[in-house]
């Protein structure tokens, strides 16, 4: 089998790469402005994801397009670029799988086109979205792109995965840094709901959805547990080593320190220590139901949290990152 993948560079990404590879897999991987080192088989075309062109000819053959690409918030970019990466990049990408045959095609959206689960829902892939920042417009934008060319057609599964976190991950590094120097409060009581995910479990659910999953459907694909964010961060810290701060910051201080930074900092084209965006995390409820997932694809997430954070967290230290 033959795969492509957008976005090989990320976490997710390289995971997936890595996993196609061991499997036997031929896989080609589309980079832009940043290498691919540590996968050895893995064949990488630079270029732009809306380059029609060279996409048509890098997607010559495939048999799965794995579409993980995505513009994040790491460093400040604007509305535009978000929405040239996260919808026009999607259309180009899958209109050059259409014209090349591509059998089948797996695209990554985000739960945060969800916005904000109202208090006591676990939402299910039929909840409806309410995006609250531009990157997760732009992916409710890119989702509904992929969704129209499979109403026309292609065969097209859309992942919407939990929190994803695990080894390799730089994001989730940022929290748990802070977390294990003792210089992170939760913001309000903690009691906003997330579902993480260890990284090898949604790798699990996302061959299922390869193989599986049926066109033009939707797949939340979250761990086994929904978790407070208090519960979160204290089983990080449990990890590290260390304890939280028993006071919280109150949510108005929090906005309007998320708001100032993220401005300030912007200034300076660098990414706040906290900023809306951040913020988001800790007061916009998403937790998800994986049964549909569960029921049509055999889904079955094997790490809980404890377990995925403290593997997570040596990994940091083994590799020094932490």
């Amino acid at each position: 089998m033959r795969a492509f993948i957008t976005g090989a560079s990320g976490f997710i990404g390289k995971h997936l790469a890595r996993h196609l590879l061991q499997s036997g897999w031929q896989v080609r991987a589309l980079i832009h402005n940043q290498k691919i080192i540590g996968l050895d088989g893995l064949e990488t075309i630079e270029g732009h994801i809306r380059n029609l062109t060279l996409l048509k000819e890098a997607l010559s053959g495939t048999d799965v397009l794995f579409h993980l690409a995505s513009a994040l918030g790491a460093s400040q970019i604007g509305r535009r670029e978000f929405y040239a990466v996260n919808a026009d990049g999607t259309r180009a990408v899958l209109e050059a799988a259409r014209k090349t045959g591509v059998r089948k095609v797996i695209h990554f959206s985000s739960a945060g086109a969800l916005g904000h689960v109202l208090k006591g829902e676990i939402a299910g892939e039929d909840y409806p979205p309410d995006p609250r920042d531009i990157y997760d417009k732009s992916k409710l934008a890119g989702e509904q792109i992929a969704l129209d060319f499979a109403r026309r057609g292609m065969d097209i599964v859309i992942i919407r995965p939990g929190w994803v976190y695990g080894p390799e991950d730089r994001r989730t590094l940022k929290l748990i840094r802070a977390i294990a120097r003792g210089r992170h409060v939760l913001v309000s009581k903690g009691k906003t709901l997330q579902t993480p995910v260890f990284v090898l479990d949604l790798i699990q659910g996302t061959m299922l959805c390869a193989e599986r999953g049926r066109k033009g459907e939707v797949y939340h694909l979250a761990g086994p547990e929904v978790l407070t964010v208090r519960i979160i961060v204290e089983t990080i810290a449990s990890a590290a080593g260390k304890k939280i701060p028993r006071f919280t910051i109150p949510l108005l201080p929090a906005r309007c320190a998320a708001w100032l930074l993220g401005k300030t900092f912007s200034l300076f084209k660098k990414e706040a220590p906290l900023n809306p965006s951040r913020l988001s995390f800790f007061i916009h409820p998403k937790p998800l139901s994986s049964q549909k997932a569960v029921r049509e694809l055999g889904y079955s997430p094997k790490i809980n949290f404890h377990k995925g954070m403290f593997q997570t967290v040596a990994w940091y230290k083994e590799a020094s990152w932490l």
